[in-house]
């Protein structure tokens, strides 16, 4: 706010800028939630106070946009392994992105001008709120902090330029990560899946459940924490449905003025339109 990065709680009415309040100790997001307190700490602050800026008054940055690691996981629902023709595997399919690949809410994702082959992956993604190694899956829930909506925006000839998914994914620009993160507390995923849909130019073309998940929320945080520990800020994005561009025919791929919106319920609406790189 005020042309300064910062963080905030949304309300109703707006966002209660935290990152002036409690920069001093915490000075962004991925801060805050490593310190234990943190979270009760922002509600305290934020409780009955009016929002020092209004929605349209900001711009959006990726919900942690510096964060150590982002997992991704690939082909995780059964209908978008069954329309890539993909085998399936005894273990999650992970490849990394970084962090310089995402922009936020409202932000244009670029088509970089190397492909015309740009694709659309409605993800839901998990915010780590306490580190670990090795996690079990039956502690797993303990270490989320949160969720936010992901477009795992894909150049996909680059994606299959050998049988490493790196450069397809990490174009600059290319992914998005907003708007915001819902405290893993406003949910229970065992009685109601979040739903996940996604819209190009209004139209859905991705609507499912993390019910339909191959590899579970608890699964995923096990196997990730397995390579490395997981640290706060840390982001697992789960997989996406099917439904994506390339395995339409004629494939369906995003191209400069569209807009594309990835909705999870619960949580909110990303939204972002496409620009030429």
């Amino acid at each position: 706010m005020g042309g300064k990065p910062g963080y905030g709680v949304v309300t109703d009415g707006g966002i209660v800028d935290l990152g002036t309040a409690l920069g001093d100790r915490y000075a962004d997001l991925r801060s805050l939630l490593a310190a234990p307190e943190g979270l009760a700490r922002a509600r305290e602050y934020a409780a009955g106070r009016k929002a020092d800026a209004a929605f349209e008054e900001v711009g959006y940055l990726p919900v942690i946009p510096n964060a150590a690691k982002i997992f991704c996981i690939g082909v995780n629902y059964a209908d978008h392994l069954d329309e890539t023709k993909l085998r399936s595997a005894a273990h999650p399919t992970v490849f990394l992105r970084y962090a310089e690949s995402q922009v936020g809410h409202q932000q244009p994702m670029l088509r970089p001008r190397e492909s015309t082959q740009f694709d659309f992956e409605g993800e839901v993604a998990l915010v780590i709120g306490r580190g670990g190694r090795r996690i079990a899956a039956a502690d797993a829930w303990q270490h989320v902090a949160g969720f936010s909506c992901y477009n795992d925006g894909s150049v996909r000839d680059w994606q299959f330029h050998t049988t490493q998914w790196g450069p397809g994914k990490n174009f600059a620009a290319s992914g998005a990560f907003g708007p915001w993160m819902t405290t893993a507390d406003e949910f229970d995923l065992n009685t109601t899946p979040l739903t996940l849909t996604t819209r190009l130019n209004g139209d859905v073309v991705q609507q499912s459940d993390t019910s339909l998940l191959i590899f579970s929320v608890p699964e995923l945080i096990t196997y990730c924490s397995t390579i490395l520990p997981l640290a706060p800020g840390d982001v697992i994005v789960t997989g996406t449905p099917g439904g994506v561009g390339m395995a339409r025919r004629p494939p369906l791929f995003m191209k400069p003025g569209d807009a594309v919106e990835v909705e999870v319920s619960g949580v909110g609406k990303l939204r972002n339109t496409v620009e030429a790189d």
